[in-house]
């Protein structure tokens, strides 16, 4: 009862009532408890997750420059590998399919025309010209005589990069012997490596490869036996390697035309030029300046016509530029 006058208020509770209140209360604390318990734990889950969250996301970005870094890898074991196959093939003068692995031309048809192939004093000879084009492969791919498709697809997760960083270290050891095994061969190979050439003769972009093409003269199926490097004219254009010029005057279909015999079989033409800096006999080093590119002759526009022949069977000049 309150400490004023007033009515006094009489509240009995029996025992199983406050046994009730007591279970039902006790029952309200557990659950609160509960709650909270699980409130935290969610709350200590989020904040990890959110913790995780960020890992995964610093992760993320780490396994891509990872995976970057192991794609650069790849992309540089194969131009070592390319480097390797060709400096081994420009090289190799005692396998006997040299001249085939170095000529990535198709065999002509028949019927059809040999552009710029003719040597400069048998262009009257025609059926020298079929004998020397049988070396020319006309093999369709792998897959395309199995039926398979080359669909290639990339597992961008641990286990394949994984499998990659496995693949490349391998590769890796793999080339690094096969390069000392090839220093060691060049080293007692020092005059063919001088005499190979292995540059691009003049500073511009190919606008015609070897291969066949139609011509621009007939409009007929030809094939061009070298590169067009196309470049300014008057561009200087320089010796692939060491040699001797064999031919340096004018012909009808490659204009002011110089020929160098490196020796080992082994060939080089430069065709359409401006202006001829050499003479017949004289030695060549690599790098010397043998004229300037020009437009003369049976030609369209200022260019250098290259070609590449190994007992003069054109092969493709591609082989025997390194740095392409």
């Amino acid at each position: 009862m309150s400490n004023q006058t007033g009515k006094t208020r009489k509240i009995v509770l029996s025992a199983a009532w406050l046994k009730a209140i007591s279970f039902i209360s006790a029952i309200v604390i557990v659950i609160f408890a509960a709650g909270m318990v699980d409130y935290f734990g969610l709350l200590l889950q989020a904040m990890e997750n959110k913790r995780l969250k960020v890992e995964n996301a610093q992760l993320i970005k780490q396994f891509q420059i990872v995976e970057s870094k192991v794609s650069a890898l790849e992309n540089s074991l194969e131009r070592v590998k390319t480097f390797t196959t060709k400096l081994k093939l420009i090289t190799n003068v005692d396998s006997d399919d040299r001249i085939t692995k170095l000529t990535m031309g198709p065999k002509p048809a028949a019927g059809q025309q040999v552009e710029e192939y003719e040597p400069m004093e048998q262009r009257a000879d025609g059926e020298a010209l079929t004998e020397q084009d049988q070396v020319f492969a006309n093999k369709k791919p792998l897959n395309d005589q199995t039926g398979e498709l080359a669909n290639e697809t990339t597992d961008k997760d641990y286990a394949s990069l994984v499998v990659r960083i496995d693949k490349a270290v391998k590769e890796t050891q793999l080339k690094e012997q096969s390069v000392i095994d090839l220093w060691e061969g060049l080293s007692e190979r020092q005059s063919l490596l001088s005499a190979t050439p292995n540059i691009k003769p003049a500073k511009g972009w190919l606008t015609s490869r070897f291969g066949y093409r139609t011509s621009p003269f007939s409009g007929k199926s030809v094939l061009h036996a070298g590169l067009d490097i196309a470049a300014a004219p008057g561009s200087p254009v320089y010796a692939p390697a060491d040699g001797v010029v064999t031919f340096a005057s004018y012909d009808e279909g490659y204009g002011k035309l110089v020929s160098i015999d490196h020796g080992y079989g082994v060939s080089t033409r430069f065709g359409h030029m401006s202006q001829i800096y050499v003479q017949v006999g004289q030695r060549i080093n690599k790098w010397d300046v043998l004229g300037a590119v020009g437009n003369t002759g049976r030609s369209t526009g200022p260019h250098l016509h290259y070609e590449v022949r190994i007992n003069g069977t054109p092969v493709d000049p591609i082989n025997y530029i390194l740095d392409e």
